[in-house]
């Protein structure tokens, strides 16, 4: 029998690509960059089987050239880069790589409340630059977590991951999920609250919904306005849940006292004035950017083709 291809559009710790290489003809992306979309129809020409990255955006218009292409393994946990329903009509199976980040992705969300509730970015930066004279009472002062609120929006197994990690730092936990409506019960102290309550509230609001239709743009202005003004925004979700241009003027005009971002809604763009602000910390998107948890992402997409081609439900199917 003919072995299957499989692209693979940048590349991917070597686990995973050698577990598909055992089975399949492989092709890696020779670019160290995101492809274009003319280049990814011309890598998969003749191929049956994509792994693709979250920047790789497969939209109606793309995956009408996929003709070949049967499963695509999303190396992600996110998947609203790629058109799933339309991939379906095209009986393209879509899969991603859940759980597996769940708790690179909270400690990142944990990191950035530290940090900007401390000024942790700022601090280094100012003792880099020789500017620590010494230690006095109100120098360089920064709030403390202990009974602070932490409201987190969308509490799945990322919010949930976050707000144990928050618990013990002191942090009492309030949550709103826009897409598991049903309230849960945890092994943590945690209290279901409207939006409005949720923006009222919280001395920090940590972002772990996905990105869909009703979460996009769901952090402007209009929500800025109704936090407190010591209230700190972390986003380690997806950029386009939070309008980056109103956050930029919700910090200079002091409505927040301050974010911590790990994605933008521009990615890889960063709205220059965030740069210039020192109440932000801003990371390059490392939410899973941990060896192991890399490595069993390119294992978990390898697996999902390997059992597609074998006849079997590809464990992680999201289509």
């Amino acid at each position: 029998m003919d072995r299957k291809k499989i692209v693979i559009t940048r590349k991917i710790p070597e686990a995973g690509v050698e577990k598909l290489k055992e089975i399949f003809d492989v092709a890696v992306s020779p670019f160290d960059r995101d492809v274009t979309q003319d280049e990814i129809v011309k890598m998969t020409t003749g191929a049956q089987g994509l792994v693709s990255m979250v920047t790789n955006n497969l939209n109606k218009d793309i995956i009408d050239h996929l003709t070949t292409i049967k499963i695509i393994a999303n190396y992600a946990v996110g998947f609203n880069n790629i058109d799933i329903e339309y991939a379906r009509e095209k009986d393209i199976v879509v899969t991603n790589t859940p759980d597996v980040l769940t708790e690179a992705t909270a400690d990142i969300a944990m990191a950035l409340i530290l940090c900007v509730a401390r000024r942790i970015v700022e601090g280094d930066r100012l003792v880099r630059k020789g500017e620590f004279k010494g230690f006095y009472p109100t120098f360089f002062l920064g709030v403390e977590l202990q009974n602070k609120v932490l409201g987190i929006y969308g509490m799945g197994r990322i919010g949930k991951a976050v707000a144990k990690r928050a618990v013990t730092c002191g942090l009492k936990i309030i949550y709103h999920d826009p897409i598991h409506i049903a309230k849960g019960s945890f092994d943590f102290p945690a209290h279901y609250v409207s939006f409005d309550e949720l923006l009222k509230e919280s001395d920090f609001i940590s972002i772990h919904a996905p990105l869909v239709t009703e979460t996009h743009h769901k952090f402007t202005k209009k929500e800025f306005r109704k936090m407190k003004k010591e209230a700190f925004l972390i986003n380690a979700a997806r950029g386009p849940l939070v309008k980056e241009e109103d956050l930029v003027c919700a910090l200079k005009q002091g409505l927040i006292a301050g974010a911590g971002l790990d994605v933008y809604e521009f990615e890889p763009e960063v709205h220059p004035d965030l740069i210039k602000l020192d109440n932000v910390v801003l990371l390059p998107h490392i939410g899973s950017a941990a060896i192991e948890v890399r490595e069993r992402m390119a294992t978990i997409a390898a697996d999902n083709i390997i059992a597609f081609f074998k006849g079997a439900p590809p464990p992680n199917r999201v289509n």
